[in-house]
């Protein structure tokens, strides 16, 4: 495993992090009272947080397993989070048993964590790197100990990077990724947006703002520029609920179409 143990002082629990909040969404127990804090302010704006958050997963779920019935044995997850059963290589594992993946997260809280998501089937691999998305380079240096890059790897993005302003120049952070991996690997990518309640939106924008967190939500064709190099899959950039929800089981509820993440997977010709 790649990294240091955290310690007390390298968790910041003096202002909310995405994953806190995120794994509190999700009904886990790593977080802090700023997160939740945090997390009740944004589910006062827009109540169905929480199905946003298991809507979002659910696409993981469907978007990993229909990769790996179609062939992807490798797979680089960026912005990790905490690990919540079942995890990217338990679905990708259950039908590629020598399935290699590799985690990558920036938080030391997810560290504390990683024994969980390195607990492989005894033919595949799984590795954790700490390390940002912000330095491309360091996480693909780091991955080939584990991934061969000159066969085909999906590159998971799940909820990320509408936390990446557009000075970071998100969209170039995953070409620099896409371009190290073979042709016929895919990018897997889902994000939030505010195409369909913008007020709730800016508001929600200004609460993690006030967190000092960026969130920068972004249109259905912002989300779609992201897969402009690349091949995209049936049904294209959809709202999350609407991406092959015929791959078992079906997760949605009642209202599921209009939750507000749009997501899709392309692959690299």
């Amino acid at each position: 495993m790649t990294g240091q143990n955290p310690t007390a002082d390298q968790i910041d629990t003096s202002k909310p992090h995405p994953a806190r909040v995120y794994d509190w969404f999700l009904g886990g127990k790593d977080n802090y009272p700023v997160d939740e804090q945090l997390a009740e302010q944004l589910l006062a704006i827009e109540p169905r947080g929480k199905d946003i958050a298991r809507v979002n997963r659910a696409f993981m779920h469907r978007a990993t397993a229909w990769l790996a019935e179609n062939g992807v044995r490798q797979f680089l997850d960026i912005g990790t989070g905490i690990p919540t059963e079942p995890n990217l290589h338990q679905i990708a594992q259950r039908s590629v048993p020598d399935a290699r993946i590799v985690y990558a997260d920036y938080d030391p809280i997810v560290l504390r964590h990683a024994e969980a998501l390195l607990r492989s089937t005894p033919e595949g691999v799984t590795e954790y790197i700490q390390a940002d998305v912000r330095e491309p380079e360091t996480i693909l240096d780091r991955a080939k100990g584990v991934l061969d890059f000159s066969k085909p790897v999906a590159l998971s993005l799940i909820a990320l990077a509408h936390f990446l302003g557009d000075e970071e120049d998100p969209r170039g952070l995953v070409g620099r990724l896409m371009d190290a991996l073979a042709p016929g690997s895919y990018l897997v990518l889902s994000h939030v947006t505010g195409d369909f309640d913008p007020v709730g939106a800016e508001r929600a924008v200004a609460l993690y703002r006030q967190g000092g967190v960026t969130l920068r939500l972004r249109s259905q064709a912002e989300v779609t520029s992201f897969f402009d190099a690349f091949e995209l899959v049936d049904p294209g950039v959809v709202l999350a609920a609407e991406w092959h929800p015929e791959i078992g089981p079906d997760q949605r509820a009642a209202g599921d179409e209009t939750i507000p993440v749009y997501a899709g997977v392309a692959r690299k010709a």
